[in-house]
């Protein structure tokens, strides 16, 4: 039978699932920030294990690709669409229902998003020599890459029905301010494959298919992990399937515009991998390991400022408080370009050292570090685009307007085939990062527009010195690591430690500069307080 909220607010009842508390935007992107940087360390020393076993030859390819598949689907429904959708919805229900209607709206999503997910899983598994050719088309015919990239891909495809739920259970918990689980959950993704790349390699036959054991049984133990706190909560799921419920046709509703809105960098990397494939061997490898340089920015700042950000917009939202919403937005702007745009230029002026610090190992060539700094230095480019998205597009998702989203996903879509193909014969890998690039603006930017014209964000006053401070902070910092970096070529003659010993003290040495010169241009932490 289809639960009906009742139409007005109802008393708490002794169950009620408490809220997590309150540490205000600044404290919760803190902690979410700091355990992300946690989980992006151990997911460098990750990749820095399988470049050491596998470098950037056929193996690697075909494991990256097997990993991409789940792992891209699952930005769309669990990080992605799923999540945008689901948090407005449930945050809809605590403000206006009770904690009745708020179990039954847990329990339904979980059973109809779990048997769907299920019935997806064992479809991909037996279509996999299928989805493989469609996602890497390049492979057809290798007969090293495409036969492992299929077996691989029956291992992992079930990883995106485990993360998935993972990722409705983290969403339940965002919406009553907990965030840090979500944050330290990859973590455990990280561990296993280390463990498994480590330990486990010995006893396979094709020694790369640890990895992808690795993958589904961190997916496991990731789902397990989340499940204790959710009982903290009084929400354990107790799993009902019934696709009438209101809550359940909501969401639907609003996911299926929001695959496309929210995840438009994603199916922008998924057509640079399918290009990628049709290119000499290695091209895979150099842009998965120039994308995951230039995540790690973008997880700890971007994602964490966006993830604390959207249960917060919807709340001002259900409340009817647009003003707060207009400077809750004008805060994650500030927050975003404060802390991005020097990752990105630190990026840029130092992507060879960083390359060859973290992956010039093993199997990994001199060739692979400056084929994979060219990718690199295009995806910085857009560091600042990619947050921008992170942080904007939940301005449209918490008001549960997706068709503003999609229409400007559309856009910067197919503006990415088109550079795509105009700047792939040119440049090669790099030209398909360039193009993932300059979508990412053209997605940032449209959304930033239809904000302002939609008259949902109103620069705050102070945004002219706020410019000025950050050009002078990010000149000093820039100036310093352009002089102080050894040239490219030299870093591959360092040995290990001293590589590691003068990326450090760059790294630390120029965000010291940085912070130091806000400090003197009048930048305080308390401006960035905000509850």
């Amino acid at each position: 039978m289809t639960q009906e909220p009742q139409t007005e607010p109802a008393p708490q009842s002794d169950d009620a699932p408490p809220a997590g508390r309150s540490r205000g935007l600044l404290g919760s992107s803190g902690i979410f920030a700091v355990f992300t940087m946690f989980s992006r360390i151990l997911g460098l020393a990750r990749d820095i294990v399988i470049a050491r076993y596998f470098g950037a030859g056929p193996d690697a390819d075909a494991f990256f690709v097997a990993f991409k598949i789940p792992n891209f689907l699952r930005r769309l429904f669990g990080e992605g669409a799923f999540n945008q959708a689901f948090v407005p919805v449930l945050s809809e229900y605590r403000q206006k229902y009770d904690t009745r209607a708020v179990h039954s709206l847990v329990n339904t999503v979980a059973g109809s998003l779990g048997f769907v997910l299920l019935v997806l899983s064992v479809l991909a598994v037996l279509g996999s020599p299928w989805i493989t050719a469609a996602f890497a088309p390049g492979f057809i015919g290798d007969e090293a890459r495409y036969p492992l990239a299929v077996e691989m891909l029956r291992i992992t495809f079930p990883y995106l029905m485990l993360i998935s739920l993972t990722a409705f259970c983290s969403s339940t918990l965002n919406s009553y301010d907990i965030f840090g689980v979500q944050a330290f959950t990859p973590v455990i993704l990280n561990l296993s494959m280390i463990a498994c790349a480590i330990w486990l390699t010995p006893y396979m036959e094709e020694p790369v298919l640890a990895l992808a054991w690795g993958v589904l049984i961190a997916g496991v133990l990731q789902l397990l992990f989340q499940l204790p706190f959710l009982a903290r909560l009084n929400l354990l799921p107790r799993p009902r399937i019934d696709y009438r419920h209101e809550g359940v046709i909501q969401i639907m509703k609003l996911m299926a515009p929001a695959l496309f809105g929210v995840s438009v960098s994603q199916i922008n990397l998924l057509l640079d991998t399918i290009l990628a494939s049709m290119l000499e061997t290695g091209s895979v490898s150099w842009l998965y390991y120039s994308d995951r340089l230039s995540e790690l920015p973008l997880g700890i700042f971007g994602v964490a400022i966006g993830t604390v950000i959207l249960p917060n917009l919807s709340r001002k939202h259900a409340n009817e408080s647009m003003e707060a919403f207009s400077r809750t937005l004008d805060w994650a702007l500030r927050s975003v370009l404060l802390l991005g745009i020097p990752a990105g230029l630190a990026l840029c002026l130092l992507a060879e050292p960083l390359i060859a610090t973290l992956f010039h190992y093993g199997e990994t060539t001199g060739r692979d570090v400056f084929m994979s700094a060219q990718s690199l230095r295009a995806y910085a480019l857009a560091l600042i685009a990619f947050m921008l998205v992170k942080v904007l597009a939940p301005g449209f998702f918490s008001r549960q307007d997706m068709r503003t989203p999609v229409r400007i996903a559309v856009i910067a879509m197919t503006s990415n085939m088109v550079f795509n193909l105009i700047l792939i014969w040119p440049l090669a890998h790099a030209g398909l990062a360039l193009a993932t690039a300059l979508s990412a603006w053209m997605n940032g930017s449209l959304l930033l527009r239809g904000l302002y014209r939609e008259g949902v964000f109103r620069p705050q006053p102070g945004w002219g010195r706020f410019a000025l401070q950050l050009l002078a902070a990010n000149v000093v910092m820039g100036g310093l690591l352009f002089v102080f970096s050894p040239a490219a070529a030299d870093w591959l003659d360092f040995d290990l430690l001293t590589r590691m010993g003068m990326t450090v003290a760059l790294v630390a040495g120029g965000a010291l500069a940085y912070f130091a010169v806000l400090l003197l241009c009048g930048v305080r932490l308390r401006h960035f307080r905000m509850h």
